[in-house]
């Protein structure tokens, strides 16, 4: 599931944000205004100054809450810091809300594809000792900064009196409530927001290509000839262009189900083929990798464990989501089956293969064997099918965020014509990524250490410090101060650390070792 970008800002809008829940049975002011945004998952209004950020994953269409505007606030509005009793949960009108079950393995389902895939290659790295350490330390500390990720949109909510926030505003949010100093890269900080996930949306579209590239590649190979890797991705260049026409992803629900029951049965069988025969002894691997390649372990693990932009939008559409976080709640079970599942399939992939553990579990299955190439097969349709999905989240936000207040001058067909343009070139320049560097280990550690350590380890502890750091928080958030001698602050900046030098020496190892490949 792609993660979700800022709300479209309504044109004319100030800085600060307002907002009006609406009260008990009252509709849209103008129903017939109303229209899909992608990136949110919502329906958003064509009215000036009312926005949208219900998030519905499951393609339901949401409440409308006023939570944008310019000028002065609405009658009944609030600015941030007028909390009273306003509960965020209570105001989230959903049509289709899922349980705390469907949320559950909504996020199951989330966790695979080709980051688990790759989780040998990364215990190749670390070894099994600090690999298995290392992917429990790493999942630990990205759950813990889903927590607090949550509870400060909770409490920004409370402030702001909205239903929910997405990524973007909650950091422009916690920005403007946090240290002075700090306040006037307020509105830089959107950007910088949504110049990360086009990137990591943009590099999962890369690792798609030189999977399914490979993958296609070493099954024709074994019954046709060998060609070129880059061969095979100019044969996906036409459809997956095609692909990423389709207006609606909605039309994709079919595929995408079917491309969910393929990756479920196609682990299967991946398994079947690692605890099977010849299984070498544990003292044959290595307890502790090489030192230098550690930087490409955290990477790869941060690729295929963080899902914040997922993590937001399941919470924001749960029936209960106070059951969310908690030591019992939904985030905790599911991120504990995920990191057992993780140790299970890193582990006994890198002690069947050892070094020769590739970017893909995948292309170290038998190539002699029908069932082997089945899977293949089956994991490349499906990453094919879900390749559109990625794409969706750069082309919205370049294209709404960026693009559309540009072209208002342009005739609907000069739009929709400068809009294909946009998908065409969004599709190409990861064709051509893929074929400059037809990795797919260090594609996959490269934006897993330059995008989701800031994603998912350096923002959210920034957005609690801002959060809290006044400490004018009401009884409904009390207990979230910073702490005496400022301890929870000096934890955050910890975490910051940690993440700061994933994204630094992680992003450092993996570009070194892409210019070596050209060596």
């Amino acid at each position: 599931m792609p993660f979700s970008s800022g709300s479209v800002t309504p044109e004319g809008a100030g800085n600060h944000l307002y907002s009006l829940p609406p009260a008990d049975g009252a509709t849209f002011p103008d129903q017939r205004s109303k229209s899909y945004d992608a990136v949110n998952n919502a329906w958003t209004s064509g009215d000036p100054g009312l926005l949208n950020v219900a998030y519905t994953p499951d393609g339901g269409e949401g409440e409308v809450y006023v939570v944008g505007g310019g000028g002065d606030p609405p009658p009944g509005g609030r600015r941030p810091g007028d909390e009273d009793t306003y509960d965020p949960h209570a105001h989230r009108k959903l049509d289709h809300p899922t349980n705390n079950a469907e949320t559950l393995i909504h996020m199951l389902k989330g966790s695979l594809g080709t980051g688990i895939l790759a989780m040998p290659e990364a215990f190749h790295n670390a070894g099994y000792g600090l690999g298995i350490c290392g992917t429990i330390f790493i999942g630990t500390l990205c759950t813990y900064c889903l927590h607090i990720l949550i509870r400060s949109q909770y409490i920004l909510c409370t402030k702001l009196r909205v239903p929910v926030l997405n990524y973007p505003d909650t950091m422009v949010a916690a920005i403007e409530i946090g240290p002075k100093w700090l306040r006037k890269f307020k509105g830089a900080s959107r950007h910088i927001i949504n110049a990360f996930l086009i990137v990591y949306q943009l590099g999962i579209c890369c690792v798609y290509v030189v999977f399914v590239a490979t993958n296609i590649k070493q099954i024709v190979d074994e019954y046709w000839r060998a060609l070129d890797v880059r061969v095979y991705m100019l044969m996906l260049l036409p459809p997956l262009i095609l692909l990423n026409y389709i207006p609606n992803l909605k039309v994709l629900a079919p595929f995408s189900t079917a491309a969910n029951a393929m990756t479920f049965v196609g682990l299967g069988i991946v398994l079947y083929y690692l605890f099977g025969r010849g299984v070498p002894h544990v003292s044959e691997r290595n307890l502790v990798g090489e030192p230098s390649h550690f930087p490409l372990f955290i990477g790869t693990t941060l690729f295929a464990l963080e899902a914040v932009g997922v993590v937001i939008a399941l919470e924001n559409n749960m029936a209960t989501p106070s059951a969310f976080g908690g030591y019992r709640g939904v985030l905790n079970r599911a991120m504990l089956i995920i990191v057992l599942l993780y140790v299970t399939i890193g582990f006994s992939g890198y002690l069947k293969y050892g070094d020769r553990a590739l970017g893909s579990v995948t292309l170290n299955l038998p190539t002699d064997e029908v069932l082997a190439q089945v899977v293949k097969a089956m994991f490349a349709a499906a990453i094919f099918v879900t390749y559109a999905l990625q794409c969706y989240v750069p082309l919205e936000i370049l294209w709404k965020e960026y693009l559309v207040k540009s072209l208002q001058k342009k005739s609907p067909r000069q739009r929709k014509i400068l809009e294909y343009v946009l998908r065409t070139a969004i599709v190409i320049a990861t064709f051509l990524l893929a074929v400059a560097v037809p990795r797919l280990e260090l594609f996959i550690s490269l934006f897993g250490a330059l995008c989701l350590s800031a994603l998912g380890l350096v923002f959210p502890p920034l957005i609690e410090i801002c959060v809290l750091w006044g400490g004018d928080v009401t009884a409904a958030d009390g207990d979230h101060r910073l702490g005496p001698f400022r301890w929870r602050m000096i934890r955050g900046l910890a975490i910051m650390s940690f993440g700061l030098f994933g994204l630094v020496v992680g992003s450092y190892t993996a570009l070194r070792d892409i210019v070596r490949s050209f060596l």
